[in-house]
C-alpha cells in the first residue's frame, strides 16, 4: 500500500516525480523468456558493425525489456490525487507525462485546445412520502478506516453527472429499470406516466446519458441513476473486495456528442468560430434535465417507498433487495442540480519518434489521462502503460533501433467529457492525419482484471493474433497472451470486438477520418468505475498485484506498433474483412425477409471487394516468396499505399443519417434506417432503408477499387 499522498502547500508537493516515486519495495521486474533473447541479443551486438539487426530482434528485445516496477511507479505518482479536467491537478498530471517522454529524448510537447467542460456548483436530494419522515441524502462517498487517500479524496468533484441541465424538481418517483427504450416503452404499456416524474434508473446496460435522455423523451422531469447491488456489489466490498461500496457512486458525462460541444464538426483551435454556451446546451445530444447519480444504498432506500405494481423478474434486485415497484409514488424525490458549463484549458501531450525512411507515415499510440477521480483503473492503467513501453522504445534507441516509419505518443485530456482531447487533434489536423496515418492504436484503461480483450478494424485481426502469440501470459508464465486470449471467450475462439460508436479515443480515427485502428485491454469491466475508490490500493490489491498486466498490455501495444512501423509491406489482411462484411450483410438480409428491400446492391459490392481482397493476398505472397520489388520502391510504396488507404473509403462526407460527424458508414447506417423501418413500418422508413444500402455499397466499390489500385 503507498503511503498516503501528502500537501503542504508548497509547491515542491506540485512538481511532477520524475523519476517516479518506487512503489512498495519486493515487486519483481517482469521478463519473458530472457535465454533466447539474451543470445539473440549477444549474437546482435557482436556483429552490428556489420549489419544492422533485423526487425524481429528489436521486437525480441522489446519484449524482454518489461518492467512491472516502471509500471507501477508511473500508476503511482499518476494517482496521487483525483486529476479531473481541466483542474490544476490534471496539469500537474500532464507536467508528469511531458517529463517522463521527454527524459526519453522524445521530442514532446503540449497541445491545448479551450473547450466547454461542466462542473457542480450545487446538488441536493431528498425523499419524502406519506408517513415517513423526509431523508436529505448525503451525496458524499465515505473514505474507510485507513484509507491512504482519506485526506484528498476532498479534493475529488462531488458527484455529478456532467451537462445536466440546472434546475430543481419535486414530483413522485417511477422506476425505470436499466432506462432503455423498451423499459420505457414497457411503463408505457402498464399505463405508467412518466410525464412529470422523476426517474430511477440503474446503471448497467445502456450509456448514462441515453439514460437521462431517454428519459426526457418518456416526459420525465428528472432522472436519477444508482449502482445497483445486483450488478456492482455482488461480493466483499472495498477495501476488503473489489465490489463498489455502499455509498459509492458511479459519475460521468451525460453529453452524447463528441469533441467540444462549442465547436461541432471543427477543431477548437484560438480563434475559431464557437456556438454560444446556451446553444450548445440546447442540442439534442444534451440531456436537457436535471439528474444526479446516487450510490446503491441511497437508490435502495428510494425503491423502498416506491409502490405501484410490482415490477417484473428482470427488473428486480438480488438476494436481500427489497420488492422493486414501478411506481409512480408515492415516494416524492425534492432534486436541485445547478451546474456550472465553463469553457476550461485542456492538454494532449504529444511526443514523436521519427522515422528513418517513410518519417510521413504515422503509427499514433494513444490513452487518455484525465479521470473522474483517482482514474488508477480508468484511464492511468493505460497511461501507466505507455510509459513503461516509452522506456523501452528508449532502450532500442540506445541498441540503434529507429523505426522506419514515425511512432507518435499521444496523451489526450478531457477524454471522460465526451472524447474532447483527442477529437480536437483530429480535427485541427485532418487532413494531415487522413493522408499520413498508417494506423491508430488505443488503450484506454489497460488493466480491469483478468483476461485479454481486443476489438480492431478488421484488416488487424491477424496482426493481433500473431503479436499475441508472443506475449507471455502475465497470470501463467507457461502460456501466452493468445492462450489467456481463447480462455476468456466460452466458445474457446478467438473474439475480435468492433469500434462502432464513441466508447474511446479511437471514435475520432475510425468513425470520422477512416483510420485502421485497435483497442485492448486485460480485463473488461470492474465494479468501482468511475468512483472514488478507483485508486492505487484497489489497483495492487485487486486489480494486478504484481503489475504484470500492465507490462503483457504495453508489450502486446507496442509489439503491434513495431510491426507496423518497421516492416516494409504493412501487415494488413483484408481478407478477415471481406468475411466480416459477408457476415454483417447476413444479418442484414435476415432482417429484411419479407418486406420491400433489395440487398442486391450490397451482396455485389462485397462479392468484388471480396475479389479485390484476394488479390491483394496474391500480391503480398508472390512479394514473400521471391520478392519481385526488391529494387522498386515505388512498387512497395503503391501496395502500402493501397492497404493504408483503402479503410478510408469507407467513409462517406455526409455521413450517417442525423449523425454527421460519424463518416464510417459500416455498418451502422442500414441498421439505423431498418431500426427505425421496424418502428414505423411506412413505406418510406423502408425507402430509406433501400438507400442506406444503395449507401454503403458504394463506399465497399470505393473500397475496392483503392485496395485492388485500379480505375474503372
Amino acid at each position: 500500500m503507498p503511503p498516503p499522498p501528502e500537501d503542504d502547500g508548497s509547491s515542491s508537493a506540485r512538481t511532477p516525480l520524475i523519476p517516479p516515486t518506487p512503489p512498495p519495495p519486493g515487486r519483481a521486474v517482469a521478463r519473458l523468456h530472457p535465454l533466447p533473447l539474451l543470445v539473440a541479443a549477444a549474437f546482435a551486438a557482436s556483429c552490428h558493425l556489420l549489419v544492422a539487426p533485423a526487425p524481429s530482434y528489436y521486437r525480441s528485445l522489446f519484449l524482454s525489456l518489461g518492467s512491472n516496477d516502471t509500471a507501477a511507479a508511473h500508476l503511482h505518482a499518476l494517482t496521487l490525487r483525483p486529476h479531473l479536467a481541466g483542474t490544476e491537478a490534471n496539469a500537474r498530471a500532464a507536467e508528469h507525462v511531458v517529463s517522463a517522454l521527454s527524459s526519453l529524448s522524445f521530442p514532446t510537447r503540449v497541445v491545448p485546445y479551450s473547450v466547454l467542460l461542466a462542473y457542480p456548483v450545487h446538488r441536493s436530494l431528498s425523499l419524502s412520502a406519506p408517513g415517513h419522515a423526509t431523508t436529505p441524502f448525503a451525496l458524499v462517498q465515505d473514505t474507510y478506516p485507513g484509507d491512504p487517500y482519506a485526506a484528498v479524496s476532498a479534493e475529488a468533484v462531488p458527484t455529478f453527472l456532467a451537462y445536466a441541465a440546472s434546475g430543481s424538481v419535486a414530483a413522485e418517483a417511477v422506476y425505470a429499470n436499466y432506462g432503455r427504450p423498451e423499459d420505457f416503452a414497457y411503463l408505457a404499456a402498464r399505463g405508467v406516466d412518466v410525464t412529470g416524474k422523476v426517474v430511477l434508473a440503474r446503471y448497467g446496460k445502456v450509456y448514462r446519458g441515453d439514460i437521462v435522455i431517454n428519459a426526457r423523451k418518456a416526459g420525465a422531469a428528472a432522472a436519477v441513476i444508482y449502482t445497483d447491488a445486483k450488478d456492482y456489489a455482488a461480493g466483499e466490498a472495498f477495501p476488503d473486495g473489489p465490489w463498489m461500496p455502499p455509498t459509492g457512486v458511479q459519475v460521468g458525462s451525460t453529453f452524447k456528442g463528441v469533441g467540444d460541444p462549442t465547436t461541432p464538426m471543427w477543431a477548437s483551435s484560438e480563434g475559431c468560430e464557437r456556438v454560444s454556451v446556451a446553444e450548445a446546451m440546447a442540442t439534442d445530444d444534451m440531456p436537457g434535465i436535471p439528474a444526479l447519480p446516487v450510490s446503491g444504498r441511497d437508490g435502495e432506500a428510494i425503491l423502498q417507498l416506491i409502490g405501484g405494481d410490482v415490477a417484473p423478474k428482470d427488473w428486480q434486485g438480488g438476494d436481500g433487495s427489497p420488492v422493486y415497484r414501478l411506481g409512480p409514488g408515492p415516494a416524492v424525490l425534492n432534486l436541485t442540480y445547478i451546474g456550472n458549463e465553463t469553457m476550461a484549458t485542456i492538454q494532449n501531450v504529444i511526443s514523436v519518434i521519427e522515422g528513418k525512411e517513410e518519417p510521413e507515415r504515422y503509427i499514433i499510440l494513444g490513452n487518455h489521462r484525465d479521470a473522474w477521480t483517482f482514474g488508477a483503473v480508468d484511464p492511468n492503467s493505460g497511461t501507466a502503460a505507455l510509459l513503461e513501453l516509452a522506456q523501452r522504445f528508449s532502450e532500442l534507441q540506445k541498441k540503434g533501433w529507429r523505426p522506419r516509419r514515425t511512432i507518435i505518443l499521444c496523451n489526450w485530456d478531457a477524454e471522460e467529457y465526451g472524447l474532447v482531447g483527442s477529437t480536437e487533434w483530429v480535427e485541427e489536423n485532418r487532413a494531415m492525419l487522413t493522408s499520413r496515418t498508417v494506423a491508430y492504436l488505443n488503450v484506454d484503461s489497460a488493466v480491469y482484471g483478468a483476461g485479454f480483450y481486443a476489438s480492431a478494424t478488421p484488416q488487424l485481426d491477424e496482426l493481433l493474433k500473431e503479436a499475441s502469440k508472443q506475449v507471455q501470459n502475465p497470470d501463467n508464465e507457461t502460456h501466452s497472451l493468445y492462450d489467456l486470449w481463447m480462455a476468456s471467450d466460452s466458445s474457446s475462439m478467438i473474439k475480435i470486438g468492433r469500434l462502432g460508436g464513441g466508447g474511446s479515443d479511437y471514435s475520432a480515427f475510425v468513425q470520422h477520418i477512416g483510420i485502421p485502428s485497435i483497442d485492448i485491454s486485460m480485463g473488461s469491466e470492474y465494479a468501482v468505475y468511475h468512483s472514488l475508490y478507483d485508486d492505487f490500493v484497489w489497483m495492487e490489491k485487486f486489480g494486478d498485484p504484481l503489475f504484470r498486466r500492465h507490462v503483457a498490455v504495453a508489450s502486446m501495444w507496442g509489439l503491434v506498433a513495431l510491426r507496423l512501423s518497421d516492416e516494409e509491406i504493412l501487415p494488413f489482411n483484408y481478407s478477415t474483412y471481406a468475411v466480416e462484411l459477408e457476415n454483417g450483410a447476413i444479418d442484414i438480409n435476415k432482417r429484411l425477409l419479407g418486406v420491400p428491400v433489395s440487398s442486391s446492391p450490397l451482396q455485389k459490392s462485397i462479392a468484388e471487394f471480396k475479389r479485390a481482397a484476394l488479390q491483394m493476398d496474391s500480391e503480398m505472397k508472390t512479394r514473400k516468396v521471391w520478392n519481385p520489388w526488391r529494387n522498386n520502391p515505388l512498387k512497395v510504396r503503391d501496395l502500402n499505399e493501397r492497404l493504408m488507404m483503402t479503410e478510408r473509403a469507407f467513409t462517406d462526407r455526409e455521413g450517417l443519417s442525423g449523425r454527421p460527424w460519424y463518416k464510417h458508414l459500416v455498418f451502422p447506417g442500414v441498421d439505423d434506417a431498418i431500426q427505425m423501418a421496424e418502428r414505423t413500418n411506412t413505406s418510406e422508413s423502408w425507402r430509406s432503408v433501400q438507400h442506406e444500402i444503395y449507401r454503403i455499397a458504394r463506399v465497399i466499390n470505393q473500397a475496392s477499387q483503392v485496395l485492388s489500385g485500379e480505375l474503372t
